[in-house]
């Protein structure tokens, strides 16, 4: 993993195109933000895609929550993705007891065919951390595990960020992140970071990525 990463989302070529231009490092791209993020259409991929030649990691969840309750669906649309070109993704499911759905996850793995990706904040709504993480360990390409260290957010979820900081597969801390979290993160040694209202003109999903808010971002990182 490099030094530092800025991880920033994207829901359109506009957006990849202001995040490159403030020295992002990586793209998390996904649709619907309302619903938390939900697999974007191939051709929003496409386009995300030619407008950018930073990584671009795209959302696999086909609704609102950590279940996978469309299993032949978005197989189907990680597939198709594989197809346009998409090689590193974002996924993670949870049971009915709240424990990491490993069947799941593994019936999507499969579809990506050995890809690098992303456990999302799944993690922070499940019922047992601790076997969360262990469930997590040694799974293929998985590179990162995408969290707040609580359902309420980092603000909430610092200490417990603070006692993961070494944690393997590494922290991608995002989820309300703000950037007096980031020093005690970087002392802790986190070295990955995810934001996208933070980076948008007054914290509004309405309002495209703001390529000098990237910036402010990139810098304050290090």
């Amino acid at each position: 993993m490099p030094e530092s990463i800025l991880e920033v989302i994207a829901l359109s070529a506009a957006d990849a195109r202001a995040a490159t231009a403030g020295g992002a490092d990586r793209l998390e791209l996904v649709a619907d933000i309302g619903a938390q993020g939900l697999t974007p259409a191939v051709e929003t991929f496409a386009s995300v895609r030619a407008a950018t030649d930073l990584p671009v990691r795209v959302m696999l969840r086909d609704h609102d929550g950590y279940a996978l309750s469309a299993p032949d669906a978005l197989t189907h649309a990680a597939a198709a993705l594989r197809s346009a070109g998409a090689s590193e993704f974002v996924l993670g499911f949870l049971d009915e007891a709240g424990n990491v759905d490993l069947p799941a996850v593994t019936t999507v793995l499969a579809a990506i065919d050995g890809c690098s990706w992303t456990f999302h904040r799944a993690i922070d709504h499940a019922a047992d951390r601790t076997a969360a993480w262990s469930a997590l360990a040694g799974l293929p390409g998985l590179d990162g595990v995408l969290t707040a260290g609580s359902p309420k957010g980092v603000e909430n979820g610092l200490g417990t960020l603070l006692t993961e900081a070494s944690a393997t597969p590494p922290l991608l801390v995002g989820g309300g992140l703000r950037q007096q979290h980031l020093a005690p993160l970087r002392d802790a040694g986190v070295r990955a970071f995810h934001t996208g209202s933070a980076v948008r003109p007054g914290g509004s999903w309405n309002a495209p990525v703001d390529a000098d808010l990237v910036r402010l971002w990139r810098d304050a990182i290090g």
